[in-house]
């Protein structure tokens, strides 16, 4: 958790927030810190299989729209008119799959790709909307609206969430802080909806060139004054990063100058967020 010095007060509610479960897990939600819930053992990888993402990477490819200055738009529009049954198709074959047989890395992208592709799937299901906020799937957990908690996934014969995959599977079966810059929100804050499917084979790459991309973009983090504004994904997922006081170094692995430099007498500020939806 943070320590007294760096505590921010506690943010608005928001998916980035732990899953509902019993009182201390209620207390750390609140105070914007979410605690890792119990693994979905059985989807722990113990194979050598994979999957073929060819058809979610030609969709990526058509729709999502990088701007040249390290920020990617997803054209929901022209998904709608073209893409959607290509993407429902894909998502069909997701869950048929047995991501356990998969091998670790191939089973990591699996996962990551499942959280992407069934996010543009909900928000193109109710586009157009301003923020994914805005959709209100039930579901339980906290707070009781988004599309996070409800069970809208089915991968080997058990109904899962949105929050499930990345609180439940991907952050503490991978245990790799690099996922955030892969898993995306469709959120303007988010780290980039990569345009590329993850695969096993470009997985750490692709991740460090989002990372590279979301450290660099002023959304991410930027220096004034020797203060630094980050993104609330540094202060929700602290202690994925090693905690507040490793922060600095982690940016300093994919800041371009003068950012590292600047980093190095700029002390730690405000943390924001913009949920406005990711679209062009």
């Amino acid at each position: 958790m943070p320590d007294a010095a760096t505590r921010k007060p506690a943010p608005r509610a928001t998916r980035r927030h732990v899953l509902a479960g019993g009182g201390a897990a209620a207390l750390l939600a609140m105070a914007g810190v979410p605690a890792l819930a119990a693994p979905i053992g059985a989807f722990g990888p113990r194979g050598t299989g994979g999957f073929d993402h060819a058809a979610y990477d030609r969709l990526l490819q058509a729709h999502v729209r990088p701007d040249g200055h390290g920020y990617n738009r997803v054209d929901y529009r022209g998904f709608a008119a073209s893409g959607r049954a290509t993407l429902k198709s894909y998502l069909d074959r997701l869950q048929q799959a047995r991501p356990s047989t998969f091998g670790r890395a191939e089973a990591h992208a699996y996962w990551i790709n499942l959280y992407n592709a069934k996010t543009l799937d909900v928000v193109l299901d109710n586009y157009p909307v301003a923020s994914i906020k805005q959709i209100n799937l039930g579901g339980g957990g906290l707070f009781g609206r988004g599309p996070w908690s409800k069970k809208i996934i089915r991968v080997e014969g058990r109904d899962v969430s949105l929050d499930d995959v990345e609180h439940r599977i991907v952050r503490p079966i991978f245990a790799d802080p690099m996922s955030h810059y892969a898993l995306n929100c469709a959120s303007y804050s988010c780290p980039n909806l990569a345009a590329r499917a993850f695969t096993g084979a470009n997985l750490d790459r692709l991740m460090a060139d989002n990372a590279a991309a979301y450290v660099n973009h002023h959304r991410g983090l930027s220096v004034a004054g020797r203060a630094i504004t980050a993104s609330r994904l540094y202060s929700w997922y602290a202690s994925d990063f090693g905690g507040r006081g490793r922060l600095k170094r982690h940016w300093r692995r994919f800041a371009a100058p003068p950012l590292k430099n600047a980093l190095d007498t700029a002390r730690l500020g405000d943390f924001v967020y913009d949920w406005a939806l990711n679209d062009v």
